[in-house]
């Protein structure tokens, strides 16, 4: 817990984010978990793991923008990446977070700036995942789906499981035929709306995760955790749903065991392919959330 605190503390530093994001050292830093800082990185990595037989979900990396200009530019980004999954008719979907397209400026500005993208993505047959961020956000983000769902059939919604208002949630979004994501969750809130326990929360995963797999347009569960992925499996077998029917979803250089074994089964994969120069924060983040992460890199940095 302290190695975690502290690596999300130096995340927020602004003056060494500044200086690891402009450092020559940052490839060898991020290479494990993030594709590059150019979009054409980014493709080349989806690229490699379309071959490899895994799908893709693009994130331009950056959240919490200022000015009305950023988030216009954020949209545009992930035009550009479209047109490229497009050209090379590559199986990728995008992620975007909606403060990236501008929810702390308005709800309005925002759904009018992520508009354009959804209906890009219903042009090509992609999709646009939504991610969910803090509880703040939640209900602004469910209008979002919905607002761009009644447009256009392109969207993806994400759930997270330690949220007790979860299950609501999916019913919810399964009665109006929105695919959903489910997740864990990762933001600290309190034990009034999160359950505070990790057994509680894998448990209200594997709730939640039947319910999709009844009720659900193919849904995505978002996990590297075994304990969660065989029994959603085993979930999936005994309710008679097919490989083709769902998928998983892991992070780009996390768990490549357990992304072996959901690819040799005949199983769908889907990796979250992250670039751009904004990558020090998703980064830390990820050497946070598990500490084998951090030994990973330890082990790996001064190897040819």
């Amino acid at each position: 817990m302290i190695l975690r605190n502290t690596l999300l503390y130096l995340s927020r530093q602004t003056q060494l984010r500044g200086w690891m994001e402009t450092s020559p050292l940052a490839g060898r830093f991020t290479k494990r978990f993030v594709a590059g800082q150019t979009l054409e990185q980014g493709i080349a990595v989806c690229r490699k793991l379309n071959a490899g037989c895994i799908l893709t979900t693009i994130d331009h990396l950056g959240e919490n923008v200022t000015s009305a200009a950023e988030a216009e530019a954020s949209r545009d980004a992930y035009l550009e990446a479209l047109e490229r999954v497009a050209a090379e008719n590559l199986p990728s979907t995008v992620s975007i977070k909606p403060t990236q397209f501008g929810m702390d400026l308005s709800e309005e500005f925002c759904q009018a700036n992520l508009e354009p993208l959804v209906a890009a993505a219903a042009r090509i047959g992609s999709c646009v995942e939504i991610d969910m961020e803090a509880s703040g956000y939640l209900d602004r983000t469910l209008r979002l789906v919905r607002a761009m769902h009644s447009r256009h059939p392109s969207v993806r919604a994400v759930i997270q499981a330690y949220l007790r208002r979860g299950e609501a949630d999916v019913e919810a979004l399964c009665g109006d035929r929105i695919p959903v994501r489910l997740c864990k969750g990762a933001y600290n809130e309190p034990a009034t709306l999160a359950f505070p326990s990790k057994r509680d929360v894998d448990r209200n995963y594997l709730r939640l995760a039947r319910v999709l797999l009844r009720k659900g347009v193919y849904p995505a569960f978002a996990t590297h955790d075994p304990n969660m992925v065989n029994p959603t499996l085993d979930a999936a077998l005994e309710l008679g749903v097919q490989a083709g029917q769902f998928e998983f979803q892991m992070l780009y250089g996390i768990r490549r065991d357990v992304q072996n074994m959901l690819t040799s089964g005949g199983y769908r994969l889907r990796l979250y392919v992250p670039y751009g120069v904004a990558w020090y924060p998703y980064f830390m983040r990820r050497l946070a959330e598990r500490p084998a992460n951090l030994l990973f890199l330890a082990r790996n940095l001064f190897r040819h």
